[in-house]
């Protein structure tokens, strides 16, 4: 009797779902000049926060890597630790793109852990 319940029980934990975790979580915050919709020459203050999940991180926090569609960084602050975990940095970020609905900017955080990936997206008009 025991091997039957031992059976449906494995049976019924291999038909859980399997869930990817990552070894960051990137998010971004607009704290200044935050809009529905943007245009050409606006600028904006992001505020990059990364919480990285694992202890250990082998990567360094200059590694992030940033991709921007339809805008430009001017300027950014270095990276700051918050606590043992979490990082924050600002970016001040000019909006280029003219003829586009979208833009966006993507962090990446690439390692043997997974590593990390967020993206933030602004409508234009």
């Amino acid at each position: 009797m025991r091997i039957i319940l031992l059976i449906i029980m494995g049976l019924m934990l291999a038909a859980l779902p399997v869930k990817e975790s990552k070894a960051c979580e990137i998010e971004f915050k607009i704290l200044k000049g935050e809009k529905d919709k943007y245009k050409a020459g606006d600028t904006i203050v992001v505020l990059v926060e990364v919480a990285l999940t694992h202890r250990s991180c082998p990567v360094a926090m200059k590694k992030t890597k940033f991709k921007l569609k339809g805008m430009k960084v001017i300027k950014s602050t270095p990276w700051k630790q918050k606590s043992a975990n979490d990082w924050k940095r600002k970016l001040l970020i000019v909006i280029t793109e003219k003829e586009a609905k979208k833009v966006n900017l993507t962090a990446i955080r690439e390692c043997e852990k997974d590593g990390g990936f967020g993206t933030m997206k602004l409508e234009v008009e």
